[in-house]
């Protein structure tokens, strides 16, 4: 009798592999579903127990609300002070500076340490990769007191300067280019290309799976990133979206659905992203583990 047994063209491992994973899908859309659901419905029906999923007919129609009324208190806050757009193109301006800054740094350096020979390399990855180790609330207050000494306060620079490059993205496109053909760097060489051009016009074009993969987790990064711009931006006009949504919550009555729907609004960005480059994220992801084994 053989060890696999069959429901028709497939073995009961995999019908319980594809039973697993539903599972996992289901519990990893709950949350976003909840979000969609509540965003559409007032206070009083997101808190009532039992959770009912569809927004009551009478939320449409019952104390002068309509299903938008919820987006138009997101954009316009608490306190109407019409902040969303500003704080969305804070958002914005910051995870695209960082994720651009980190891929352009990180695959400098990954490549100088995957491509070249030189005394004492191993000893700077393996320095490298020890600042991952230290967690960010370890070294925050000193790196405030460095952003408040060099008057970074309330500016751009203070949000994007500490996140210029990452270790894990450094990490990342080491563990890619290590095998990386070392016959096409030598075959440029030979032609008179210089290393930088080799770099810009060889070795970064050929690297695009990685690149859309860390360029994504990078702008996800900053754009979930809460406390480092709790510090440095006390001012309106500077604040990001995730401080923008943190004040729906600090209000004596926080109105749930208003919550539910600037969660939403602020997670299309990322929405779009992720499925834009989905083929590109999907295909690095597995190329670098591939490559790690």
């Amino acid at each position: 009798m053989a060890m696999n047994r069959y429901i028709g063209k497939v073995t009961v491992g995999e019908v319980i592999s594809w039973i697993v994973l539903i599972v996992v899908l289901l519990f990893c859309l709950l949350p976003i579903a909840f979000m969609l659901s509540a965003s559409f419905m007032d206070a009083k029906q997101i808190m009532a127990m039992p959770f009912d999923w569809l927004p009551k007919k009478s939320f449409f129609t019952s104390e002068g609300r309509t299903f938008l009324t919820n987006f138009s208190k997101a954009i316009h806050g608490n306190n109407n002070n019409n902040m969303f757009f500003r704080n969305l193109f804070n958002s914005l301006l910051v995870a695209i500076s960082c994720s651009i800054t980190t891929v352009l740094l990180a695959s400098l350096c990954g490549y100088g340490l995957a491509k070249f020979r030189f005394r004492g390399r191993n000893f700077v990855f393996m320095s490298i990769m020890a600042t991952m180790m230290i967690p960010f609330e370890a070294i925050m207050i000193p790196l405030y007191m460095v952003a408040s000494m060099f008057k970074m306060m309330n500016t751009y620079a203070g949000l994007i300067v500490p996140f210029l490059v990452s270790a894990f993205g450094v990490f990342q496109m080491r563990q890619y280019l290590i095998t990386f053909p070392a016959e096409y760097l030598d075959a440029s060489r030979v032609d008179g290309l210089g290393e930088f051009p080799i770099y810009w016009r060889i070795v970064l074009p050929n690297c695009t799976p990685v690149v859309a993969t860390l360029g994504i987790l990078s702008f996800r990064n900053q754009w979930d990133n809460l406390l480092w711009p709790l510090l440095v931006s006390q001012r309106e006009e500077m604040k990001t979206i995730p401080q923008y949504i943190s004040k729906f919550s600090e209000e004596k009555q926080t109105d749930e659905g208003a919550l539910m729907a600037c969660a939403l609004l602020a997670s299309i960005p990322m929405f779009i992203l992720f499925f834009t480059l989905s083929k590109y994220f999907l295909g690095g992801a597995a190329v670098f583990e591939s490559r790690k084994g």
